[in-house]
């Protein structure tokens, strides 16, 4: 992976479909973060869930079908389509920004997870107290965001510390695309749930799921694999 400058705003529209093929099949989220979303989600039968950065909405489809009443939203109007395509229309889907404020009422989800969106965005603070509000006293937050040793890893002169942004590019569906993030180390990432007024219930640095694809492990043995950070949180 190399690096550039900063994509330009909205940057799902310009390549939704790709990355939502992408999406349906790779490692990273087919075998990596959505199943352990979803064993860190419980069981969600007759619970409204919010899925927080939907994209094309896979993980709300897998939320439905276990049993869930799913809200879902994200930035990318191109997205949201593709997710009312699989989905339908009597599923409440919105554009919206995690980083203002959030178009639901205080108190609506029992459960909100958020998969791979944090990662975008430089403040937390806000988007974490937004959370918070729109969950029910003791509801449940399950997070995959970018784990802080990817970065250490791929910029090994960096400082690992430092709340960083950078860019890098993906082969997406024959199509490179470009994605940006904010680095934050570890303690910045526990200590932002903390200071939001969630409590750290579960933390967890899986490998791929069982039925992963031989061809796609990174390794043979399958557990010589870090990328995302998975936490399990309960709001006060």
């Amino acid at each position: 992976m190399s690096s550039r400058q900063d994509p330009e705003p909205d940057q799902y529209d310009a390549f939704a479909l790709a990355y939502s093929s992408a999406n349906d099949r790779n490692l990273y989220n087919a075998y990596y973060a959505r199943p352990e979303l979803l064993r860190l989600s419980g069981d969600v039968s007759g619970l409204r869930v919010l899925d927080v950065g939907c994209g094309a909405g896979p993980l709300s489809k897998q939320l439905q079908d276990r049993g869930a009443d799913v809200s879902g939203f994200d930035g990318s109007a191109a997205m949201i389509d593709l997710a009312r395509q699989r989905l339908g229309d009597d599923v409440d889907l919105r554009v919206a920004d995690l980083a203002a404020q959030l178009p639901y009422g205080d108190s609506e989800f029992d459960l909100a997870v958020a998969s791979l969106v944090l990662h975008y965005i430089k403040d937390w603070a806000p988007p974490l107290a937004e959370l918070r509000r729109v969950l029910k006293p003791g509801g449940r937050l399950v997070v995959a965001t970018m784990h802080p040793t990817v970065y250490a890893v791929g910029h090994p002169d960096a400082d690992y510390f430092a709340l960083t942004q950078y860019s890098d590019d993906y082969e997406m569906d024959g199509q490179t695309v470009w994605m940006t993030y904010w680095h934050r180390p570890l303690q910045a990432v526990f200590n932002a749930f903390v200071d939001a007024g969630f409590h750290i219930s579960k933390v967890s640095e899986p490998p791929p799921a069982a039925d992963t694809p031989p061809e796609l492990l990174p390794t043979a043995d399958g557990r010589s694999f870090i990328c995302f950070l998975f936490l399990e949180l309960t709001s006060a």
